[in-house]
């Protein structure tokens, strides 16, 4: 573990979506964990902050994608919809 506390942050917009999250999801255990001293997780917390933010900017893309297709039933696009309306 102490190998993992020595590892340089990793750029989040170098990573894909998944990779971004598992670092977060990472990151979130650690600090639960509580065991982390108080330096070290003023940084993992802004590291997590910094995949989060761009966790989020992925999903609002790929939701702003969805919202400009909508499909009929005959799969025939009919224009744009928000996400999750039906």
């Amino acid at each position: 573990m102490a190998e993992e506390s020595m590892t340089q942050p990793t750029d989040p917009s170098t990573l894909s979506f998944e990779e971004a999250l598992r670092a977060l999801e990472s990151i979130v255990r650690r600090l639960e964990n509580g065991d982390v001293p108080l330096d070290e997780s003023i940084s993992l917390y802004s590291e997590g902050e910094a995949l989060r933010k761009q966790c989020m900017e992925r999903l609002q893309a790929a939701e702003a994608r969805i919202q400009k297709l909508t499909l009929d039933a005959s799969g025939a696009v009919t224009g744009a919809q928000p996400f999750g309306a039906d």
